[in-house]
């Protein structure tokens, strides 16, 4: 079988890897896409069923494209964000392969540049865009064994209630997916118990304005990356029905049973840290914090934005708060399953090049790793706050796109003898 050759390769065919071929093309750039499944996969089967996108149609998309059929506010549903980006790399032309999976990425040991082996047949490139994401190999916490007589599954294999066994469920993780999670069981009539960590709790929106405008606004999209080991906020925003403040004592009020972080399990029972009230404290002063921000910003510039003293009213104090729970018996709870909504590591272990730390993470600024021609993209925090949502990654591509530019200018010199 012959070997390919190309100038680019993107390893990828989600929202980062349709972001870089743009700006590929848009540079003259001869590139090729390779996708192991099909365009943008994760949003369709790695997803509940009712999951919409966190941000409103008017902001996380591209520039180029509007969605077709979501109003501006509206919160597109994940079979419609897939859509989406099929439609746009078919806008572009985008040169995507599906269907073929890169069992190892390596230096070319015959020339410059990499090696991707694929089922499929070896590609030569001389840069390659490593736009894979940030959602690779789903994280269990190995607390509750396998034979522990209830059903386990990771948040990427949730899809809705009557997926689940009789019983009451367990949802470990109280960011955007596992409060979302949670909130669907309680209204399938459920018993919910969630356990609720350290997180961030913005509101959905204020004063007339929803809280990626606010972001916008008092620019916090443009945060830069934060010190090595913050990096992932566990952050419980939702556009589920219609888009509403994720409040826990609301949830509780409604008949959900908050306990803390679950750490450890022995003999049937699940014990929990005693850190419910302050893990929700703590999560209140976030969202009084960004509605300070608001108000100042709106005293400073003038801004005809109606009050919202409602905003700062909280639920009384549930009683799961006020008299925690700290062990709980699964059995005599009836709980039949448990769901792990506990976030994401790094897979990049088909890659060979030393570009990662001790943790598997890629070691880069701004995406360009000390490997000449091995980029990142798609990734949480990659240059700013922004960089994993939808739009951010477009334009981080576009920063991608330029430095690829720049070495290949680089390279096609020829100098005054022309060599």
């Amino acid at each position: 079988m012959p070997v390919e050759t190309i100038d680019t390769l993107i390893i990828g065919a989600g929202q980062a890897g349709i972001a870089m071929s743009e700006h590929l093309s848009a540079a003259g750039v001869p590139h090729l896409i390779l996708e192991r499944h099909r365009i943008a996969e994760r949003w369709r089967s790695e997803r509940w069923d009712s999951l919409v996108a966190n941000g409103p149609a008017w902001h996380d998309r591209f520039p180029g494209m509007e969605f077709e059929n979501s109003a501006p506010d509206a919160f597109p549903g994940k079979e419609e964000v897939a859509d989406y980006f099929v439609t746009y790399a078919d806008r572009i032309g985008a040169p995507v392969r599906t269907g073929v999976e890169v069992t190892r990425l390596g230096r070319n040991p015959a020339g410059p540049g990499f090696r991707a082996e694929t089922a499929q047949g070896v590609i030569e490139a001389r840069r390659v865009v490593l736009a894979t994401g940030p959602f690779q190999r789903p994280v269990v916490p190995a607390i509750v064994p396998e034979g522990a007589g209830v059903v386990q599954m990771h948040s990427t294999a949730y899809r809705n209630p009557g997926q689940l066994p009789d019983g009451a469920v367990l949802v470990v993780g109280a960011g955007s997916s596992g409060a979302q999670i949670a909130e669907e069981l309680l209204r399938a009539g459920r018993k919910v118990y969630l356990s609720v960590g350290p997180h961030d709790r913005p509101p959905r929106s204020y004063r007339g304005r929803d809280f990626v405008w606010w972001l916008g606004v008092l620019g916090k999209w443009d945060a830069p990356a934060p010190t090595p080991g913050t990096e992932h906020i566990t952050i419980a925003v939702s556009g589920a029905n219609g888009g509403r403040t994720v409040d826990f004592r609301r949830l509780a009020a409604e008949g959900m049973t908050l306990v803390g972080r679950t750490e450890t399990f022995r003999d049937g029972r699940l014990t929990f840290a005693p850190d419910l009230a302050a893990n929700i404290r703590n999560g209140d002063a976030n969202y009084l914090s960004v509605l300070d921000e608001a108000d100042a910003f709106v005293a400073r510039n003038a801004l005809d934005l109606p009050e919202e003293p409602e905003a700062r009213r909280m639920w009384p104090e549930p009683s799961c708060v006020t008299d925690p729970i700290l062990s709980i018996d699964l059995a005599e709870a009836g709980i039949g399953s448990i769901i792990w909504a506990t976030g994401f590591a790094p897979d990049y272990g088909w890659v060979d090049a030393d570009v990662f730390d001790d943790r598997g993470r890629p070691v880069h600024k701004r995406g360009v790793s000390h490997e000449q021609g091995l980029y990142f993209l798609g990734l949480s925090w990659l240059s700013r706050r922004g960089s994993a949502f939808i739009w951010g990654v477009w334009h981080d591509a576009k920063y991608l796109a330029d430095q690829i530019v720049i070495q290949r200018n680089y390279q096609a010199y020829r100098g005054p003898d022309g060599r």
